[in-house]
Parts: structure tokens; C-alpha cells; sequence
């Protein structure tokens, strides 16, 4: 079973239209990396699988269950969209890291919001914040940030900050882990040590959607590369959809990196 099932997915800006009759699936422990221009709909697509945007039409199924259809009024309840978000961890070009919060303030804050309403927080909540720092300091060391717990986001680096918000969406142990051009905010020299966390993610089989421009990473780590132009799906396969295009539009698009 796919951990992700897209079905005809659109998506339309007043009258322009954004995303055409997207569809593909994902297995479990993959990594996807959707590559395109600027403009072409990855963003676009991005921000529907977590929510952030409603498609117009399609359907959008995790682990077999059926999370959204346009077609059905009981899946576009605003009420459900906070437990549909949870099966998706998304990392922003941006960091958006809460600039008042220390590193692992930042990892630790949405999973102890969440647990607020278990139950049995009341008579457990020392044992349960407790085990949430110590996931939370385990992801910062996983990452590389041990000694950067207790920093501020504007005491790192943009590499730094952007470690914190991978371990961030990590620590909401989403089913998918979506990046959306994870490194384009960072200088040449601090693109390496982030692009070197996601391809140890990708080597521990998370499942994995980044939409990048880094074409060599992407062919490199990805089990399957979706090529998007003007909101269509031009060309999908494992790496060859880099190593050797078979679409022409792929093939002027990738004429421009060096591969």
C-alpha cells in the first residue's frame, strides 16, 4: 500500500490554473524530489499536501485513508485539517523558526501543545515533557547541533536554522517529511551540510518529498523525480528522468544544470 496516493489533484488562482490533473503515488521509506521552474506548481503542491492551500479538485490519500476529496463535502471539513496536517512534516525555505523560543524550545513546542490533550497530561505531565526534551535533544544531536540547544535562532547560522526546522517537523513524527526548497535561502557553503542531513534522512529510508533545484542532490538521493512545467506533470521516473529525459521540455529545462 502507498504510504501517498494523489489523484487528478487542481488547483486554480482566481483564473489562472496552478496545478492540472497531478497524479503519483509514494511507498513508504522513498524519497521524491520534484524538480521544475519557478512558477511551474511545485510550491503549489507542496502547500496542498499540508493543507495550507484547498484543492479545487482530486483527492489526497495517506496510508489508505482517504484525507481529502473534492467531491466529498465530509473531507473539507476546516475542523479535521489540524489532524490531517499531522501526517505531514513541512520544512520552509524560509526557517520559520520562532525567533523567542531557544533551538530546542522550537523542537520541543509543538509536541508539548499536543500533549496537553492527552487524557493523562494533568497527572503525568512532569514524565511527558520530559520525554519529549529528551527527543527533542536527541533530534538537535542528530543534526549536529548538541552544543546549539540552547541558542536563539538569530545566535545561528542560516544552516543551523535550518537543521532546527528539520528536526522541528521531525519531532511531530509525520508519516511524509516534505521540504520545500530547503536550501535556496542558504549561502553556496552552508547548502552542503544541510543537503548532507536530508541524504542521511533519505539513507535511514524516511519517507521524503523535496522540491529542490539542486539537480545532481536530486538524482543522487531520490528513488523517484517528478518534473513539473505550467502545472502539469511532464515526466516521472526513478533518476533517469534526469540522467537521460525522455520529454523534450525536460530536456531544455535541465540544459541549464550541470549534471
Amino acid at each position: 500500500m502507498s504510504v501517498l496516493e494523489v489523484k487528478n489533484l487542481e488547483k486554480h488562482f482566481d483564473k489562472t490554473k496552478v496545478l492540472n490533473d497531478i497524479s503519483f503515488t509514494l511507498e513508504k521509506g522513498q524519497a521524491l524530489s520534484i524538480i521544475g521552474s519557478s512558477g511551474s506548481g511545485k510550491t503549489t503542491l507542496l502547500r496542498c499536501l499540508n493543507f495550507l492551500e484547498t484543492p479545487d479538485s482530486g483527492s489526497i490519500s495517506v496510508n489508505g485513508e482517504l484525507l481529502f476529496d473534492a467531491a466529498d463535502p465530509a473531507t473539507r471539513r476546516e475542523a479535521d485539517v489540524r489532524r490531517k496536517r499531522l501526517h505531514f512534516g513541512l520544512v520552509f525555505q524560509s526557517f520559520n523558526l520562532f525567533p523567542q523560543y531557544t533551538a530546542l524550545q522550537n523542537v520541543t513546542l509543538a509536541p508539548e501543545l499536543l500533549a496537553r490533550e492527552r487524557e493523562d497530561y494533568k497527572s503525568k505531565k512532569k514524565e511527558i515533557n520530559a520525554a519529549i526534551e529528551a527527543e527533542g535533544r536527541e533530534l538537535l544531536e542528530a543534526m549536529g547541533l548538541t552544543d546549539r540547544a540552547g541558542h536563539y535562532p538569530h545566535q545561528l547560522s542560516g544552516g543551523q536554522q535550518q537543521r532546527v526546522a528539520i528536526a522541528r517537523a521531525l519531532a511531530m513524527h509525520p508519516d511524509i517529511l516534505c521540504f520545500d526548497e530547503p536550501t535556496s535561502a542558504l549561502d553556496p557553503e552552508l547548502t552542503g551540510e544541510v543537503l548532507r542531513v536530508i541524504r542521511s534522512l533519505a539513507e535511514q529510508h524516511t519517507t521524503m518529498i523535496i522540491v529542490t533545484h539542486e539537480m545532481g542532490f536530486a538524482r543522487d538521493v531520490s528513488d523517484r523525480i517528478i518534473f513539473m512545467d505550467e502545472g502539469f506533470i511532464v515526466e516521472q521516473g526513478g533518476s533517469e528522468v534526469i540522467s537521460n529525459p525522455q520529454m523534450e521540455r525536460t530536456r531544455r529545462f535541465l540544459s541549464g544544470y550541470g549534471k
